[in-house]
């Protein structure tokens, strides 16, 4: 039996980008038969035309199904997705496809044939591109990983980019303790995992900055911030299994 996988998309009024990304994504994957995928579109509270788009995608895309949360959250919508998931590996990225798809057998492959745990898009590791990113944004990106660094000594370089991987006994041991509903969730997730002792893989890619971002910087910061401090004197909290 081959290796289930589902790629879930978080989105929130993406009427427009929704079409595309899932058009590509069932493309690629179905170039990839090795594996048994399945792609859910997260909607986190989206007020457009977006859970009308998600259902045209569905009657064309019998393997792209859909979640609805009225509350807002990206990680919000993450844990609800990856916990009401039955796949082998469960994974996530961005609704603009930021991050080269090209890299997802990869991240894949690290869960599901090399036993690691958690696997995540690095572009801050050898081998990795980054295009049209502003520099005010690469400079507070390499300040906030740097800060990781000094305060946990993690074996990943890139706690922030949108695309990650986990198995079946990360999430269902992990995403529970996750109290971070919003953009802090992805540096959660890997120091919860750390913290756990669960084996994480680094994974090289392609990233071109999406000029249309909508992470407002300063209070993302602020929150990444109280995040950090919170795990480093509280503690992080690890599974029961």
């Amino acid at each position: 039996m081959s290796t289930s996988v589902e790629i879930v998309i978080p989105v929130l009024n993406e009427e427009h980008s929704l079409p595309r990304c899932i058009e590509q994504l069932v493309s690629f994957t179905g170039e990839h038969p090795d594996y048994d995928w399945k792609i859910t579109v997260a909607d986190n509270g989206s007020t457009d035309r977006t859970p009308e788009v998600i259902a045209e995608l569905g009657q064309r895309f019998p393997n792209v199904g859909t979640v609805r949360l009225e509350e807002r959250g990206r990680g919000r919508a993450l844990k609800r997705a990856w916990l009401a998931s039955d796949a082998d590996v469960r994974c996530y990225m961005d609704v603009d496809l930021s991050t080269d798809i090209g890299a997802l057998p990869s991240l894949v492959s690290a869960i599901g044939d090399e036993d690691y745990e958690v696997a995540t898009g690095s572009r801050l590791s050898k081998g990795s591109e980054v295009v049209g990113r502003k520099l005010t944004r690469e400079i507070t990106s390499r300040g906030y990983n740097l800060l990781i660094k000094l305060m946990f000594w993690p074996p990943f370089p890139d706690a922030q980019c949108g695309f990650k991987a986990v198995s079946r006994r990360a999430a269902e041991g992990l995403m529970p303790l996750i109290k971070d509903n919003a953009w802090f969730m992805d540096t959660e997730l890997l120091l919860l995992a750390q913290g756990a002792g669960y084996r994480i893989k680094s994974i090289p890619v392609r990233w071109v900055d999406d000029p249309d971002t909508r992470v407002k910087l300063a209070s993302t910061i602020w929150e990444d911030i109280k995040g950090l401090l919170r795990l480093r004197f509280r503690g992080r909290p690890r599974p029961s299994q």
